[in-house]
């Protein structure tokens, strides 16, 4: 039901929804479908249809499960953690119902002694159902949205009207120019070039661009990984050091004063 992460910018994993749909330009090498794969085969139920062979990979089917014994996990975790919330799907994929993410919403609000980190690919779902009353803004939960290139910067634009504590962007995988991004109102960017047999190459100028356009909004700067078919090889050093930066209380106090009461 939830696993420890070796993702660089959290500590756990939580999946309650399963399986997923090619969005993008991003998604063609999502490792979650190799993965899926890989969990059907070990006889994991959960996962069990979610993925097929297409050539020598695996595709999402489109299939999308919702998981209610995995909503408590996080109800058990006595100490605090930071928590991707779905590293196997997308919270706000148009075949999960909104009561099922209200649930989610209900554990994560009970459960304020752990950070939760929810990536989309899909901004505009999560910004019409998080305006709803029932969703309340909770100070523990940071919404993000994925960034691969300058074809799908309108996410920017549907994250910064989302009401929430903490906003993020993942530039991962970076697969083109974003230097025509809005950060204002961004408090976190993650950046990180594709791995995997098929990755795409990411040059150092589009990590430059990015890093430019956070210092000018005061946008924490997190570099994951330079990606490869090997990223162990290539790793995560840019301009001699890691930059490991994260949302600070400054962020999460600054975005609730700007939230309408």
């Amino acid at each position: 039901m939830s696993q420890m992460s070796k993702i660089e910018w959290t500590e756990v994993t939580w999946n309650p929804v399963a399986g997923c749909t090619i969005a993008t330009a991003g998604c063609t090498n999502c490792y979650a479908m190799r993965m899926a794969a890989r969990l059907e085969a070990m006889g994991n139920k959960k996962y069990e249809g979610l993925t097929r062979k297409s050539g020598d990979r695996y595709v999402w089917t489109g299939k999308v499960v919702t998981d209610e014994k995995a909503l408590a996990a996080p109800l058990r975790w006595r100490s605090p953690r930071t928590v991707f919330v779905n590293s196997m799907s997308d919270l706000f994929h148009i075949a999960v119902p909104t009561e099922f993410i209200e649930k989610v919403w209900s554990v994560m609000a009970a459960t304020p002694r752990h950070t939760y980190q929810i990536l989309t690919k899909r901004p505009d779902r999560m910004r019409e159902v998080l305006s709803r009353p029932e969703f309340v803004v909770l100070p523990n939960v940071w919404v993000g949205t994925s960034v691969e290139d300058a074809t799908v910067l309108h996410r920017i634009e549907d994250l910064r009207a989302t009401r929430a504590a903490v906003r993020f962007i993942s530039f991962e995988p970076l697969i083109g120019s974003v230097s025509g991004a809005n950060l204002e109102d961004i408090d976190w960017a993650i950046v990180g070039g594709e791995s995997g047999p098929r990755a795409r190459p990411m040059p150092q100028k589009w990590v430059e661009e990015i890093e430019v356009l956070c210092r000018a909004e005061g946008t924490a700067f997190f570099f994951k990984q330079w990606g490869g078919k090997n990223k162990k090889s290539t790793g995560r050093t840019y301009k001699d050091r890691t930059y490991d930066e994260m949302p600070t209380a400054r962020h999460i106090s600054s975005a609730l004063r700007q939230l309408p009461a």
